[in-house]
């Protein structure tokens, strides 16, 4: 009987692991194990931070936003809070984005905001 051996799909993963591990420096994209590893933990950072970036944006909006706000003699959680009770459902990527772009109108929503806590 013949021998069998896996050699095609064998090939097929080395390729795509090879591809990915294009642009790696030294051994990391020539060598199979080390490549292996490298485009393996790239992966696995790349799920996590995909998560990440996600939370840093918001970490990044709500610096904004508080920041935008202390001009006002707000904070950010009574900004927050007068959004809220004034019936203003903005999220905080607009919100920022309004901060640095558009200041008059970040202004009508602070005045907004500070009637409601009133």
């Amino acid at each position: 009987m013949a021998r069998v051996t896996n050699a095609v799909p064998r090939h097929r993963k080395k390729k795509r692991y090879f591809r990915a591990a294009r642009g790696y420096f030294g051994g990391r994209s020539k060598l199979w194990r080390i490549a292996k590893n490298a485009v393996e933990r790239g992966w696995a950072y790349s799920y996590r931070d995909r998560k990440q970036r996600k939370r840093e944006f918001r970490r990044l909006w709500i610096a904004r936003i508080n920041a935008a706000v202390r001009v006002y003699d707000l904070n950010y959680s009574r900004f927050m809070d007068g959004l809220k009770r004034s019936g203003v459902e903005i999220n905080r990527k607009v919100l920022a984005d309004l901060a640095v772009r558009e200041p008059q109108a970040f202004e009508e929503l602070v005045e907004k905001a500070k009637a409601a806590l009133v």
